[in-house]
């Protein structure tokens, strides 16, 4: 009984760390990798950098993106920060 006494309140820390830390982390890789698999040809995004625009191609690794008339700008996949619209990131 006093081992269980004693033990209690490293059961508790446990539980607080994974419902404060470890499941709500979870959950948020778990929303950007659903955002960086869902991308597709024609998506208005934003990046990591700030820079808003279209997605023109896509690969495995790497997305071209629109900026402007004429401009075309080649990125790594992982610097898409999510959408344009505000409904989409939900």
């Amino acid at each position: 009984m006093a081992l269980l006494n004693s033990l209690w309140p490293f059961f508790l820390m446990g539980g607080i760390f994974y419902f404060m830390l470890w499941r709500p982390q979870k959950k948020e890789q778990q929303k950007r990798q659903n955002l960086l698999n869902g991308l597709k040809e024609g998506d208005e995004i934003i990046t990591i950098g700030g820079i808003y625009g279209m997605i023109t191609a896509i690969s495995e690794k790497r997305v071209k993106i629109k900026v402007a008339e004429g401009v075309e700008i080649e990125m790594a996949r992982n610097a898409v920060s999510g959408y344009q619209n505000p409904a989409k990131n939900a």
